[in-house]
């Protein structure tokens, strides 16, 4: 059966239409961007195994175009569809950060964090410079290590900071492994981040660390 035969409240561009995109399954919306599906599939199904076989979400987007395009059911055209799709996502994640609105949502900085660092084959420190109404200044990699760790040195982050005449700062680090809970050492090394950005007025607000998962707040947690 054709999706156009489905009952209209089970068709995914009506449901999103009407209850809005968070209803859709992963599959349902990787349908959208298909439009159609493989012969004899529709694009829900073709969604479906393309998800099983290469997925899961993550995993299937994270994909350059020129990998995307290769998967059956998806071609250059729809690859194309798909990464600038995301690289919208991106974008609107980072804008209300770029044009220089306070930041009130401590979770949207960590969205911010996830989108730039999640997936990264090494691990990597970042931090996001703000200003006395925490607006963002910059954000800046600061560190890359391996797969296991990268080594954080306070005094540089303290430079970094200083040279943006920044008066707070959040910083923010993935786990390639994909745990995100924090360590002993991310840990430490907040705690000496805070004590050394402390010595020059420079408040440190938050740490977040990217896994699979949501990103985890040291300050939510009470470690900061």
């Amino acid at each position: 059966m054709h999706i156009r035969d489905w009952p209209q409240d089970e068709r995914p561009r009506e449901k999103l239409l009407h209850r809005g995109p968070s209803v859709l399954s992963d599959a349902e919306l990787l349908a959208i961007f298909l439009g159609s599906g493989l012969a004899g599939s529709d694009a829900v199904a073709t969604s479906r195994q393309l998800l099983s076989r290469h997925g899961p979400l993550r995993a299937l987007l994270e994909r350059s175009p020129t990998e995307l395009m290769e998967l059956p059911g998806i071609g250059a055209a729809r690859a194309c569809k798909l990464s600038a799709a995301l690289e919208l996502g991106s974008r609107y994640l980072a804008a209300g950060l770029e044009r220089g609105e306070a930041l009130t949502d401590p979770q949207s900085a960590g969205r911010y964090f996830a989108q730039r660092l999640r997936g990264l084959p090494h691990e990597v420190f970042a931090a996001l410079f703000l200003d006395t109404r925490h607006r963002a200044i910059a954000f800046e990699e600061l560190f890359r290590g391996t797969v296991d760790g990268a080594e954080v040195h306070p005094r540089e982050v303290v430079r970094r900071a200083l040279a943006h005449n920044a008066a707070a700062l959040i910083v923010g680090h993935n786990h390639p492994s994909g745990n995100g809970e924090p360590s002993a050492a991310d840990r430490a090394i907040t705690a000496r981040l805070k004590q050394a950005l402390s010595l020059v007025e420079v408040r440190l607000l938050d740490h977040f660390v990217i896994g699979d998962g949501l990103p985890v707040s040291l300050a939510a947690r009470g470690w900061l």
